[in-house]
C-alpha cells in the first residue's frame, strides 16, 4: 500500500524569517538558499505577505513585490507560492477599505502569487468573505482560516472543539469561496488532543475531498506532536521550516519532521534528507551573519499562560533591546493572561497578538490599565469585528473613554470605506505631493505602510538589520554601509545612547566623521504644577520615535494635556505636559529618535 503523500510547505522564507529575524533578512541574502530549497524538490513556499509585506518597506528598505517577482524566477512557474492574508486588514494592521482589500489581491497576483491564505484573528467570518470574493476574482487559491490557541489555565468560552465546530459551520453557511482549509496555531499552544479532535471534526464536515492542513509553532514545545495528531486525524498538508529558522520560535524543522514519521504510512512532500541537508547547508551558510536573539531558539513552558505567537515574540524581543526594557519581559508575559481574557478571546496572532502585546507592555511599564493601547482598545470597541466572547465591561468603558470612541457593531469594511485615508485617491495625492510615480503598487505600498511607505518610495527610510562581524562581535544596525569583517569596534556606531555610569543616566551622542561625542546627564526631576524659572522639559517617556507633535511655540498648555505622541513598540504613547505654561520651544521633530527621559519640547 501506497504512503499518503502529505503536502509540506516550506515557511523558511516567509514565517521562519518572521519567527526568528523579525522578518529583517536581505533577498539577495536568501536567494541562493531558495535556489538550494528548489534543487531539494521542495515546490511549496511561503514567501510573502504578513509581517513580511511591511518589514521589507519599513527596515530592509526593499520593495516586497520585486522580492516576490525575483522569487517566482528562481522557482519557475509551477511551483505553489503562498502569502498570508490577515483577512479585512490584508497585510497592513488595521482595517483596509474595500478597494485597498481588492487592491492587495489584484497586486499579489500580478506579482507571482498562487495561494493566499487568510485568515481573521478574531474568527469573525464576516470579515473573511469580502477578502475571499476579491482573491478568487483574481484567479488565485483561497485558503480558509480557522484560528487556534489554547485559552490560559482557567479560562473558558471559546477555543474548544465546539467554538472551531462553530467557526467552520459559520464559513461553510456563508458559501465564502476557498480551496482549502488551514487551522493556524500562531502560538503553538494547542494541545495534541485538541488537533486531533478539530480535524476529525472538519474532516466530517467537508468530506475527504478537500484539503486540511495545520500550521503550528514550536514555541511551546508541542508542534511535532500536534502535526502527528493532525496526520493521524487525517490532515492533507503540515507547514515545515529549514534550519537555522526552524524550530524554536518558528515551525518544526523538516528534518526533525521527516524523523518523526520513520515507519509510519506517511510520505513528506516526496522529499529526500539528502537533499534537504544540502539546502540546509547553504541556508545556514547565507544567514550565518544575522545576529540570532537567543530566544528564537528556545521552547518556552510559559507561553501556554500567554500565549505569545512566535512570529510576533522576537519581534517584540528586538523591540524591546531596542529600547532598553528587555528586562520587563517576564513580567510582559505575566500580563498577558489578563489582557487576553479582558480582551475577548481573539486569537493571538497578528494583529490581535501585537494588541495584546501593547497592553500588556503598557500595563507593565505605565501601571494596569493606566493606558489603553489604541489597538486593543478599537478591538475591545468592535472595529475590527466581533470578538469570540464578550470583553470585559470595565475595559470597554475605559477604551471608551481613553480613545473618545463609541462601541459599535457596524461592519469594519463599512467605517473604513468612509475613512479617506484608506482610498487610492488619497494615497495618489500624497505620491504626487512627493513627486513620487503614482502606480498601482507605490499607492498600494503608501497605503499599507502610511507615512513610512512615502518614506521608503523616497529612499528616505531607515537600513536596520542586525549582523555580526566575524571579527569581533560587534552588532551592525541602522547601517546602510555596514559590511561584515569591515566594520571595526564603534567606527560607525552612529546614533544616540543612554549610558549609566555609577548609576547616574547620561545621553550620548554619537557622529560620523569625526566622532564627535556629546554627553549631556539625564536630570530626573519631580514635575511641578507650573513652570518653574527657566522653563521646564517635557520628556519621553520611552524610548522610541516621535511620531506626532501636537503643540508648536508659543501655544499655551495645561498641566497633562498631550504635547506629543511616541511610536514605540508598534504603540502610540501619548507624552504629556508636566505643567502648566506656554511652549518656547519644540526640540524634535517628527522620525526624531528619543530616548527615555530626553527632552521633547520645553515648557516656560
Amino acid at each position: 500500500m501506497a504512503k499518503k503523500y502529505i503536502d509540506v510547505m516550506d515557511t523558511t522564507f516567509r514565517d521562519g524569517f518572521q519567527s526568528v529575524f523579525g522578518g529583517r533578512v536581505l533577498m539577495d541574502d536568501f536567494f541562493p538558499a531558495v535556489e538550494a530549497a528548489k534543487d531539494a524538490g521542495i515546490t511549496h513556499f511561503e514567501f510573502g505577505g504578513g509581517a513580511r509585506f511591511q518589514s521589507l518597506f519599513f527596515y530592509l528598505q526593499e520593495n516586497a513585490f520585486e522580492m516576490m517577482d525575483r522569487f517566482r524566477e528562481i522557482v519557475g512557474p509551477d511551483a505553489n507560492l503562498q502569502t498570508l492574508a490577515r483577512g479585512i486588514n490584508t497585510v497592513m494592521l488595521d482595517t483596509g477599505s474595500r478597494e485597498l482589500v481588492e487592491m492587495h489581491a489584484k497586486m499579489f497576483a500580478k506579482h507571482g502569487v498562487t495561494t493566499i491564505r487568510n485568515f481573521d484573528a478574531l474568527n469573525d467570518v464576516q470579515n473573511l468573505e469580502y477578502s475571499a470574493e476579491c482573491i478568487k476574482k483574481y484567479g488565485l487559491n483561497h485558503e480558509v482560516v480557522v484560528t487556534l490557541m489554547d485559552l490560559p489555565p482557567g479560562c473558558e468560552g471559546a477555543h474548544d472543539v465546539p467554538f472551531y465546530e462553530k467557526t467552520l459551520r459559520n464559513i461553510l453557511d456563508s458559501g465564502v469561496p476557498f480551496d482549502s482549509i488551514c487551522f493556524k496555531d500562531a502560538s503553538g499552544t494547542s494541545s495534541p488532543q485538541k488537533v486531533f479532535d478539530t480535524i476529525k471534526m472538519a474532516r466530517s464536515l467537508v468530506g475527504e475531498d478537500t484539503h486540511i492542513r495545520l500550521h503550528t509553532h514550536e514555541t511551546a514545545g508541542v508542534s511535532v506532536a500536534c502535526y502527528l495528531a493532525a496526520l493521524d486525524a487525517g490532515a492533507d498538508g503540515i507547514d515545515l521550516a529549514a534550519s537555522p529558522v526552524s524550530g524554536g520560535t518558528s515551525q518544526p524543522d523538516i528534518l526533525t519532521m521527516m524523523h518523526a514519521v520513520k515507519g509510519m504510512n506517511y510520505d513528506l512532500g516526496g522529499l529526500e534528507i539528502d537533499k534537504i541537508l544540502k539546502y540546509q547547508e547553504v541556508l545556514n551558510d547565507q544567514l550565518k551573519d544575522y545576529f540570532m536573539p537567543p530566544e528564537a531558539t528556545q521552547v518556552s513552558p510559559l507561553i501556554p499562560f500567554s500565549p505569545m505567537p512566535g512570529g510576533a515574540l522576537t519581534a517584540n524581543t528586538q523591540m524591546m533591546r531596542d529600547n532598553g526594557t528587555l528586562d520587563r519581559f517576564p513580567e510582559v508575559i505575566k500580563a498577558m493572561r489578563e489582557v487576553v481574557e479582558k480582551g475577548g478571546y481573539g486569537t493571538s496572532v497578528t494583529p490581535v497578538s501585537q494588541f495584546y502585546w501593547q497592553q500588556a507592555y503598557a500595563n507593565v511599564m505605565f501601571g494596569p490599565w493606566k493606558q489603553i493601547a489604541p489597538g486593543y482598545g478599537k478591538m475591545v470597541l468592535g472595529y475590527f469585528g466581533k470578538t469570540p466572547v464578550a470583553p470585559d465591561e470595565e475595559v470597554v468603558k475605559l477604551a471608551s473613554e481613553k480613545l473618545k470612541l463609541e462601541p459599535t457593531t457596524e461592519n469594519p469594511l463599512d467605517i473604513a470605506d468612509r475613512d479617506e485615508k484608506k482610498t487610492m485617491s488619497y494615497w495618489e495625492g500624497r505620491l504626487k505631493e512627493e513627486g513620487i510615480e503614482t502606480s498601482e503598487e507605490n499607492i498600494f505600498i503608501a497605503a499599507a505602510c502610511d507615512e513610512k511607505g512615502i518614506a521608503f518610495l523616497k529612499g528616505e527610510g531607515p537600513l536596520n538589520i542586525r549582523k555580526i562581524s566575524k571579527s569581533d562581535d560587534i552588532l551592525c544596525e541602522n547601517d546602510k554601509n555596514c559590511s561584515l569583517g569591515e566594520n571595526k569596534g564603534m567606527s560607525n556606531a552612529t546614533g544616540n545612547y543612554t549610558v549609566v555610569v555609577d548609576g547616574q543616566k547620561f545621553n550620548v551622542t554619537v557622529a560620523e566623521g569625526n566622532a564627535d561625542i556629546q554627553v549631556t546627564p539625564v536630570t530626573e526631576t519631580a514635575a511641578p504644577s507650573s513652570a518653574p524659572a527657566g522653563g521646564a522639559e517635557v520628556p519621553a517617556t520611552v524610548a522610541g520615535a516621535v511620531w506626532k507633535i501636537h503643540v508648536k511655540v508659543g501655544d499655551k498648555v495645561e498641566k497633562g494635556q498631550e504635547i506629543a505622541i511616541l511610536e514605540a513598540m508598534k504603540m502610540e504613547i501619548p507624552v504629556e505636559a508636566p505643567c502648566a505654561g506656554t511652549v518656547s520651544a519644540i526640540l524634535k521633530n517628527p522620525s526624531d529618535a528619543v530616548e527615555e527621559g530626553e527632552a521633547i519640547a520645553t515648557i516656560s
